[in-house]
């Protein structure tokens, strides 16, 4: 125990170090369980997509949809998210797919969506970034 107290005095900035990453990480994951939903790869999203009638929820910036979204592609910024609300209530007994540019923007979108009531609530894993990367089509109209 002597050991441990002398490297924490000798290593304090690493010690604190430690726990702020460690914090970070919990509340991420946190965040993530909390908006919990079935994580889908591009090409499941895909076959979810064209097997019914499923929203495409784009929660980038409007700025961000112009310069290149998934076809048919609703976008509703995680900022607006609350004010916009009734324009997605008609979907809320439907599957929603939820994505963004990597996924950080997913989580929060997710966890507002499940308060409101969504329940059959996707995220596309890695976001527009693994859509387009598996050469998906991403349209800029």
């Amino acid at each position: 125990m002597a050991q441990f107290s002398e490297f924490v005095g000798n290593h304090t900035l690493l010690f604190i170090a430690f726990f702020a990453v460690l914090g970070m990480i919990i509340y991420t994951e946190w965040t993530r369980f909390q908006g919990a939903g079935t994580s889908l790869s591009p090409f499941a999203a895909t076959r979810m997509v064209n097997g019914g009638e499923a929203l495409l929820l784009d929660v980038r910036a409007a700025t961000e949809f112009k310069t290149g979204h998934v076809l048919n592609a609703m976008n509703v910024p995680v900022g607006d998210l609350d004010k916009r609300m009734h324009e997605l209530q008609k979907y809320k007994q439907k599957d929603v797919l939820v994505y963004c540019d990597n996924g950080m923007r997913t989580t929060r979108a997710m966890a507002r969506l499940k308060k409101n009531g969504f329940e059959q609530l996707h995220t596309l894993a890695g976001g527009l970034a693994a859509w387009e990367k598996a050469n998906l089509p991403v349209v800029t109209k």
